[in-house]
């Protein structure tokens, strides 16, 4: 399977949202054999490698936007030896008794 054929189906898939068992035969690749690639792609590191040289040349033109760039701690691995934070203050109000248990512990009583 050629690699343009493979990437297609790739792309058809994450555009359209559809499963992979539903990709179209007139695509040239059957949806298994897409998402097989797509996982070899990524073992190898080329989705990782792809995103560094976009980033570079997109760089390199000064198209690159900080402002709409958002990072978590998939994207961002946490420094080692880094301090723990401090306990979390309780912001939420306390909990109140649950009715059907009030309402139990009233009809004891009453028998």
């Amino acid at each position: 399977m050629p690699d343009r054929v493979a990437l297609a189906g790739i792309v058809f898939v994450l555009r359209t949202d559809i499963q992979w068992r539903d990709v179209p035969a007139e695509m040239g690749c059957s949806g298994k054999t897409c998402w097989r690639r797509l996982a070899e792609w990524h073992a190898a590191g080329v989705w990782a490698a792809l995103h560094r040289v976009l980033l570079v040349r997109l760089r390199g033109v000064d198209r690159l936007d900080w402002r709409r760039a958002s990072l978590d701690s998939a994207s961002v691995r946490a420094q080692r030896g880094a301090r723990r934070p401090g306990p979390t203050r309780r912001t939420g109000a306390r909990q109140v008794p649950s009715g059907i248990w009030s309402s139990m512990a009233g009809a004891r009583r009453l028998a």
